[in-house]
């Protein structure tokens, strides 16, 4: 049965919920705002797309080796003081990569300053989502738990960077979007580690390993081993290679029509029709299957960016924002399947770890669509991106040809279905 109103009220009003709800908010909202904030706050001091790309994708792969180590951590010692080391790593690091911006230091010192900073920033998705399974009991309101998880998700992808184009643009240093990043990963995952709920998780978890209770998925890859999870994550990294490009191909393209404002405008409606059209699509999720969805939807997601690309030469910025509306319609159906293949394909003591590679998949994604719509934009014109919608269309059909790994798993229910 679908999740009803009255599960999400469950869920969220759950005893020892409303502290971690909050925290995670805070600390959550930044993580797909790091990334543009300082690609722009490097254009604007460097001139050039390339150079800021290139900076961008170092502190995304510094994310995403750093959620994944991040990940593992937590599952084995808890949440609580790992976090707390990892913040405060954070913030020093912040104050190193914006001081070698504002000096203009060599690219390969600002390179490993993001490096640094990206592996340092503190990865709280898997562990706000994992702690459900403490706040609730399993069935209807879990699901509804899940599925807020992966809806609020979803909508921190594309508000983030809406934000953080709207103040690299609007304000008068170019640094802010980061600054306010960074502020508020400071601040939500610190709340979030203090809390209650929080610290007795991590407690829970401790006395599990001391008593010798398995670790669950072992070796240097862990749980990505399994053949399901590995799809969800293609599905993911092709995901956010199209949404990574988009985001700069949009950008450069209302500076090129002469409203450079316009694109944090468009990245906003964006996100409120992906949102809307999420919940709509979550009545009646088309196809049923888990194994079809991820390549139908992606693959149409990269058709639809692969338009936005072609018709921005036209400089018609009516026509670019119909385009990428449909193309938004398809994000959270996308990132909630996501979600649901991660709970269907990984075991229940590896959860975070299983979520923080499908987060850290989409990172590199949206790192390498940065980084080659930055280049081709600056060689070709805002037309260039196009090149990234048509990547993710082969990606999916990657996808269709994995599709039996995810043979068992047949979502059959309307919304909030994922567990």
């Amino acid at each position: 049965m679908p999740a009803s109103p009255s599960d999400y009220r469950a869920a969220l009003g759950a005893p020892g919920a409303a502290a971690p709800v909050c925290a995670s908010l805070i600390g959550r909202f930044p993580i797909a705002m790091h990334s543009l904030a300082t690609l722009l706050y490097v254009r604007e001091i460097e001139g050039s797309y390339a150079i800021a790309g290139a900076v961008s994708a170092a502190l995304l792969v510094g994310t995403a080796v750093g959620t994944v180590v991040q990940g593992r951590l937590l599952d084995r010692l808890g949440p609580s003081r790992p976090l707390l080391l990892i913040v405060a790593a954070y913030a020093v690091a912040v104050a190193g990569i914006v001081t070698c911006i504002e000096l203009r230091a060599a690219l390969p010192v600002v390179l490993l300053a993001g490096l640094v900073t990206g592996s340092v920033t503190p990865a709280i998705e898997g562990s706000s989502r994992a702690l459900w399974s403490d706040l609730v009991p399993a069935g209807r309101t879990r699901e509804a738990a899940y599925t807020y998880e992966a809806i609020s998700l979803e909508t921190f992808f594309i508000l983030g960077p809406a934000l953080a184009a709207l103040l690299a643009v609007g304000t008068p240093w170019p640094g802010t979007a980061l600054l306010v990043a960074a502020l508020a990963e400071i601040t939500g995952t610190t709340w979030f580690a203090l809390t209650r709920a929080v610290r007795r998780r991590s407690a829970r978890i401790r006395a599990s390993r001391t008593s010798g209770a398995p670790a669950g998925d072992t070796g240097l890859l862990g749980v990505i081993r399994r053949p399901g999870l590995r799809t969800v994550a293609l599905a993911a990294l092709g995901f956010g290679l199209v949404a990574g490009t988009a985001e700069v191909g949009v950008l450069a393209a209302t500076a090129s029509a002469g409203s450079p404002a316009m694109g944090g405008i468009l990245l906003s409606a964006w996100s409120v029709v992906s949102v809307l059209a999420g919940v709509l699509y979550g009545l009646r999720p088309r196809p049923r299957s888990l194994g079809l969805r991820l390549p139908v939807l992606l693959g149409g997601f990269g058709l639809l960016v692969t338009a936005m690309g072609l018709v921005s030469p036209i400089g018609s910025l009516v026509l670019l924002a119909v385009v990428m509306m449909a193309a938004g319609a398809l994000i959270t159906p996308q990132v909630t399947a996501h979600s649901l293949g991660v709970e269907h394909t990984a075991p229940a003591d590896s959860a975070t770890e299983a979520f923080n590679w499908v987060v850290t998949a989409a990172v590199l994604g949206v790192s390498a669509g940065q980084a080659v719509s930055g280049v081709l934009i600056d060689r070709f014109g805002p037309v260039g991106f196009a090149a990234g919608g048509m990547l993710g269309t082969l990606v999916a059909v990657l996808l269709w040809t994995r599709r039996a790994t995810m043979a068992p798993i047949v979502e059959c229910e309307p919304a909030g279905s994922a567990r």
